[in-house]
Parts: structure tokens; C-alpha cells; sequence
């Protein structure tokens, strides 16, 4: 989150300094918990506390049960949200959601959405975010397809004249086009087939230098392949996985299988 933080200030996204010092403030306490210099309050999930945690010698550990919804809102500026399974179950939007976010906004919090799933790029959860009835602005997304692109950004990847070949849908494309990075697989391969026969091989680019590997729904041996060709025989290539989730939301019916399983058969 500190590093999302740090990106969001470098495009002079609004309140993100202030929202970073709350994030390098939420980073200090819980070093200074795990180093034992404070005792352990009541958790807030998915919420930055607006001053560190502070208690007195003595003071209980146990949790305490949130009673008074203002309790809450008067010691809390930040909010962050998931996505697939918070705000929303495959398309359906989740039941109260609409009101939770207008009256946060109404009282004056900050909120951001992030999410794992790298099948759509800022813009696309623009567009989902719209289609379901909720305004929310783009400096308020955060999405794993963005972070891959922005750390290929970082480290200057472009800079290396290499190529980029994605396991993955259409957002991690759509994000590396904004940097300006080539790219190729994807999509564009969901049909390729690998030659099984004797002596069939797939011949793969020497000039590829990373590998990403995000949801894909239509993962075939041919992209497995070819992944794998790239990271054992291309010196330095990198692999980079936009998250590591066992399931994923892809219907409001059931739980469907992650990226972690494309992530484990490359690795």
C-alpha cells in the first residue's frame, strides 16, 4: 500500500501525500507491535488508523466489538476496499454496498478500491464500477494489472528494448500499452495449439524479457509453453505473477479456481 501510495503522489493524484502519511504511519505501528514496543488494540479490517496505536502498560490485548458505528468513523480518514467479493460478486453488485459508500463519502473519507484480478485495467474497473451504478473515480482504483505494468515502469523495462509475454486477459495489455511497452500472447493465443507430435517444437522469441502471468480464462498448453521457454532459456528473463489467489469470483454461484493455479503450473 506504500508503494501505491508513493506512485499515486508521483501523478499528483489528490489527498495521496496525506493518504500516504497515514500508510507509512500504519507500516511504523505495526513494526513497532511486532518489535513489542506497543501493546495490540482492537483491529479495524481494511482500515488505516489516522494516528498511531498507542496503549498504556497493563492495557488489554483482547479485541473489542465495535458497538457505536462512530467510533469508527471519527478515528478512521482512509478506507480500503476490495473488489471481487466486497463490492461485487462476478456482475451482481453486493447488497448495501451503494449506501456504505455514499455515507462514507458524505462523511468526507477517502476510499480506494484495489483488487488482484489483473483481467481488466483501471479504465475496464472504470467501466464496471460505472455499469453497476457507483461512482468512483480512476485515482481511487488500484488493480493488479496496473501494479505489473507500474513496476515494469520503475525498473525502467522499456529501457531494455525487451518484450513482454503475457498469460493473461485484456487489462494487463491495455496497461502496458500505457507505458509503452511491447508486448505479445494473451488473448491472441487462446486458440494457439502446441505441435505434440514427434519432433514438434514451439519456437519462442530470444528477445522476451519478463513473463507475466495473471487470470487467464483461456490458459492452454501452448501459453504454458511458451512461458516456460522464455524463463529457462532467455538469460534474465523475469517472471512476475499479479497475484497468487487459490479462487477467484466469477459468478455469484461458486467459487472458481485463481490465478494461483496458472501462477503454479509456469512456476
Amino acid at each position: 500500500l506504500t508503494w501505491a501510495y508513493e506512485t499515486a503522489v508521483e501523478k499528483g493524484m489528490p489527498q495521496a501525500a496525506a493518504a500516504k502519511a497515514r500508510a507509512d504511519q500504519a507500516v511504523a505501528t505495526l513494526q513497532a507491535l511486532k518489535d513489542g514496543a506497543v501493546a495490540p488494540s482492537a483491529p479495524v479490517a481494511g482500515a488505516v488508523p489516522s494516528a498511531p496505536v498507542a496503549a498504556a502498560a497493563g492495557a488489554s490485548a483482547s479485541a473489542e466489538k465495535l458497538t457505536s458505528p462512530g467510533k469508527l468513523l471519527d478515528g478512521v480518514d482512509v478506507f480500503i476496499f476490495d473488489c471481487d467479493g466486497v463490492i461485487w460478486r462476478g456482475d451482481s453488485l453486493i447488497d448495501g454496498i451503494p449506501n456504505v459508500l455514499n455515507q462514507l463519502r458524505q462523511a468526507g473519507k477517502t476510499l480506494f478500491f484495489v483488487t488482484n484480478n489483473s483481467t481488466k485495467s483501471r479504465a475496464g474497473y472504470k467501466s464496471k464500477f460505472t455499469s453497476l451504478g457507483l461512482d468512483v473515480k480512476p485515482e481511487e482504483i488500484f488493480s493488479s494489472s496496473f501494479a505489473a505494468a507500474a513496476y515494469l515502469e520503475q525498473t525502467k523495462f522499456k529501457d531494455t528494448g525487451k518484450r513482454v509475454y503475457v498469460i493473461g486477459e485484456r487489462g494487463i495489455g491495455e496497461e502496458l500499452d500505457l507505458i509503452g511497452v511491447d508486448w505479445f500472447g494473451a488473448e491472441a493465443d487462446k486458440d494457439s495449439v502446441a505441435p505434440l507430435q514427434p519432433g514438434g517444437k514451439v519456437e519462442h522469441d530470444k528477445n522476451v524479457g519478463a513473463v507475466i502471468v495473471g487470470f487467464d480464462r483461456n490458459v492452454n498448453y501452448y501459453k504454458l509453453q511458451y512461458a516456460q521457454l522464455c524463463l529457462n532459456e532467455n538469460p534474465g528473463c523475469q517472471f512476475i505473477a499479479t497475484n497468487l489467489d487459490r479462487v477467484t469470483h466469477l459468478t455469484d454461484a461458486q467459487e472458481w479456481a485463481g490465478n494461483g493455479t496458472m501462477v503454479g503450473a509456469v512456476r
